[in-house]
């Protein structure tokens, strides 16, 4: 049955009471009632008794602005202060108004013609004396518009200014960090939602500063308005002596305009400290406390400067003497506290040396990476990224890209190296071996040329390609050429993730594919407990995926992978065909992975010929087939894929080779000898909906 509160409205469908309140409980609902109020107040007559609750509301609401704008640790945090602004601005203009007809047309029954709260604040203000409280008041007007507002308002006029020019920058420094793998897609929305907030709210504080000087203009204007005016209505039309009409409307006046101009100027300290915050973490108190009362040496000239102002004759001992001595007080236990904390000896442990048990000896690193003296401020850097942070984004973005998790890297120095040389070990075997410049930029031609620029002349560690090392001084002539600046950090970690990549099979041990099967989720253990050990062992589990990974295909998939083992495994136990059968479900995969920027798979196909020739070399009976080609018929045939995959490479593809599906393993395994990085795929891996493009044929 539908809710009644949705039901049109008619004589069978009356909304009840309860229908209606929750409808104004609803914030929109709410809001725009209370739009609709102010809208009101600036029409209708309004009974003192009214005027006074709002009034008490516009007061209470100023101080909730204000604790608000205290509190908060950055001022995005309240980005809904203009939209506060301007409503609270109406709302008193609305009371202002609705006073001022209380105040012109009651005025001549006394002071409470207007309600008691503007005839409080009119007596407490005046203290018998009209003169007083009109100066006072004006006082108050001229500090809230010429000091506070105007204030905030070019502190948010700047900070808009500034926000707005830094924001390429901003946009460029959260596209590298994404890039670079130091954070993933989500965090980058986060980041450029927050710019985008920031950028707005200044904006929007610029201009609603601008409502706050108008209500204190506005302010002024009334109060001459309802003096004059109701001074001439008293006397004129109510026939009041002018003593009593000056002294009855100058304290319902003064009353009114202290009621708003307070608010008003509550509301003008917490913009204030909105607009002022912009940089500073933290709540206020906390943050001027840790800025201000945190330094023994500032603390002690303020006692020294109030003990010296004491002493001068004519000026009261009392309140500085005061000052010096709290002051004094707190300097002394900042400096003891300091003096503590820099002399303290690190705690010791009373404990017998123990001997390192032999078994320690034993633990290998998966990967190491060691440093020569002078790379260690890459670990340190403060200013940049470090090194560390670049390998912990490069084992996230390997982790997503093949699906394991890499081995924790250490980093450690190693005084026979070079200055500023690097090697890169797996499993305590080298792998790799490098030098860097600190203070200078590898600078690349992406066309594969010597870089035209002043420097030294190296070849880049994970490619052997020509690079030349550049001081930081010559990166826009570099850049404006066209060429590939790098920073010696991620030159390592380039080089680092090449290493990696190539050694992917041997640093996915058998624990870790424990990890990963332990890792999946709920619905797909049931597999693994049909699958190991009752069909295939964990051992043979590590092998296929191992073989996939030395392929470069990943094993993110891990259900799909174990469902083909779980499907071919009761008809063979050949790791090959274990591994040709996952591949043939990872069709999707493997066509999207190598597909080219028009979407199309390019491929180069093995000519029926070969075809044939490869199928009449394998030799054995079953699955212990081996190839057996005539040496002179292989070299035929790598000169064939070369002269093949570097005419595509001419026209710009980067092509696979597509192979019968009995013949694959056994392509693959000459062609990685010679082109580790060309992708073999067979006929039965091209998925259905996948859109081929020919481009040679070998």
């Amino acid at each position: 049955m539908a809710d009644a509160s949705a039901l049109p409205y008619s004589s069978t469908n009356r909304p009840s009471p309860r229908d209606i309140w929750k409808w104004v409980a609803r914030g929109d609902v709410g809001l725009a009632i209370g739009v609709v109020g102010i809208i009101v107040l600036l029409i209708l007559p309004v009974p003192p008794f009214l005027l006074d609750i709002l009034l008490s509301l516009s007061i209470t609401s100023a101080v909730l602005i204000l604790m608000t704008s205290l509190m908060i640790k950055k001022p995005l945090e309240f980005t809904a202060f203009p939209t506060v602004l301007l409503v609270t601005t109406l709302f008193r203009l609305g009371l202002n108004l609705a006073s001022t007809r209380l105040i012109l047309g009651h005025g001549h029954e006394g002071t409470q013609g207007a309600g008691h709260i503007i005839q409080a604040f009119g007596q407490l203000m005046m203290q018998g004396n009209y003169v007083i409280g009109v100066i006072v008041f004006s006082i108050l007007v001229i500090v809230n518009f010429v000091v506070v507002t105007r204030g905030s308002g070019r502190i948010a006029e700047v900070a808009a200014r500034f926000t707005l020019d830094s924001m390429p920058g901003k946009q460029m420094a959260i596209d590298a960090d994404l890039s670079s793998g130091l954070i993933d897609q989500d965090e980058a929305k986060r980041r450029r939602k927050e710019l985008e907030q920031e950028s707005t709210f200044f904006g929007s504080m610029d201009g609603a500063s601008k409502f706050v000087r108008g209500d204190a203009i506005a302010g002024l204007i009334i109060v001459a308005i309802n003096v004059i005016g109701g001074i001439l209505i008293g006397v004129l039309q109510h026939k009041l002596p002018i003593g009593q009409a000056a002294s009855t409307y100058t304290v319902m006046t003064i009353g009114d305009g202290l009621v708003s101009q307070v608010p008003a100027l509550v509301i003008s300290i917490a913009a204030g400290f909105l607009v002022s915050k912009a940089g500073v973490e933290g709540a206020a108190d906390k943050a001027l406390v840790m800025q201000l009362a945190m330094n023994p040496v500032s603390l002690g000239m303020v006692a020294a400067a109030a003990g010296v102002i004491a002493l001068v004759p004519g000026m009261p001992i009392l309140p500085f003497a005061g000052i010096a001595l709290g002051a004094g007080g707190l300097a002394w236990r900042r400096a003891q506290k300091v003096r503590a904390d820099a002399t303290a000896p690190p705690p010791v442990m009373m404990t017998e040396p123990a001997d390192e048990p032999i078994a320690t000896a034993l633990a290998m690193d998966d990967i190491k990476v060691e440093l020569g003296y002078g790379l260690l401020a890459l670990i340190n850097d403060l200013e940049g990224r470090r090194l560390t942070d670049q390998i912990r984004a490069l084992r996230r973005t390997l982790a997503s890209e093949y699906g394991f998790v890499m081995p924790p890297v250490r980093i450690l120095d190693n005084m026979r190296l070079a200055t500023q040389g690097y090697a890169i070990r797996i499993k305590e075997i080298e792998a790799g071996a490098g030098e860097v410049r600190l203070g200078h930029l590898m600078a690349m031609d992406p066309r594969g040329g010597q870089v035209d620029v002043p420097g030294e002349h190296v070849r880049e560690p994970a490619f052997g390609l020509p690079a030349t090392w550049i001081d930081e001084s010559l990166r826009e002539e570099a850049t404006f050429r066209g060429y590939t600046i790098v920073d010696p950090a991620t030159v390592l970690t380039t080089h680092l993730t090449e290493i990696l990549k190539e050694n992917m099979p041997d640093l996915l041990s058998y624990g870790e594919v424990q990890k990963l099967l332990k890792d999946l989720p709920s619905e797909q253990k049931k597999l693994v407990d049909d699958l190991v050990p009752s069909v295939v062992s964990a051992t043979t589990i590590q092998r296929v995926l191992q073989a996939l990974l030395k392929e470069r295909v990943s094993i993110r998939d891990l259900g799909a992978i174990l469902e083909g083992i779980a499907e071919a495994a009761p008809h063979t136990t050949s790791i090959t065909n274990l591994v040709e059968a996952v591949r043939a479900r990872l069709a999707r995969q493997l066509c999207w992975q190598n597909k080219g920027e028009d979407g199309a798979l390019p491929i180069i196909t093995l000519s029926p010929d070969w075809e044939q020739a490869f199928a009449e070399a394998l030799i054995g009976g079953g699955e212990d087939k081996q190839l057996a080609l005539a040496p002179s018929k292989l070299q035929d045939f790598i000169r064939a894929v070369r002269e093949a995959f570097e005419r595509a490479a001419l026209a710009g593809e980067a092509a696979v080779l597509l192979t019968g599906p009995q013949i694959r393993p056994y392509v693959r395994s000459i062609i990685e000898r010679f082109r580790g990085q060309t992708v073999v795929m067979s006929q039965n891996e091209i998925h259905p909906k996948a859109r081929l493009k020919t481009v040679g044929m070998v």
